[in-house]
């Protein structure tokens, strides 16, 4: 039951994240194209910031429960005296989830801060080129989340 309500939280923290990427690509991003450069890069900054702000909370829980399910998994075969081989789609989850992680990272840690630095300054050609490198990190960070739901599915299948 407890690894069921990990799985679940893993889950939904994953649908949130990979959710609000497609929403800030597919969505966001065209109708930032009809604002101006000061509207566009303080409603970015705005939108960003919140989002940014849950996808932090996503990436705690989907990294505590993903750790916990697997120290269950690994607790439960060695009960009995059996060895622990985890599935080569648990590996392949597990680094490009890292991977996604250091992406998450760099966005929040370094260039949302200069977009914010810069919209809160009104330095919009700063704002401007700080905002230029977001949407192709939080796009390579959609492509993998895709992947590694894909790649998950596929090998629960197998």
């Amino acid at each position: 039951m407890f690894y069921a309500a990990l799985k679940a939280v893993h889950l939904l923290s994953i649908v949130v994240w990979v959710g609000g990427l497609f929403f800030v690509i597919v969505c966001l991003r065209p109708a930032l194209r009809g604002l101006d450069g000061p509207t566009k890069l303080r409603f970015a900054s705005e939108v960003l910031g919140r989002f940014l702000t849950i996808v932090n909370m996503a990436v705690a829980l989907v990294l505590g429960s993903g750790l916990a399910m697997l120290w269950l998994a690994v607790r439960e075969a060695k009960s009995p005296g059996l060895s622990f081989n985890m599935p080569l789609d648990w590996y392949a989850m597990i680094g490009l989830g890292l991977v996604m992680m250091a992406i998450f990272g760099y966005l929040r840690g370094v260039l949302f801060k200069r977009l914010d630095r810069a919209v809160k300054a009104g330095d919009w050609a700063a704002g401007a080129a700080a905002f230029e490198p977001i949407p192709g990190w939080l796009a390579v960070n959609l492509v993998l989340g895709v992947i590694v739901i894909v790649a998950m599915r596929l090998g629960a299948a197998a």
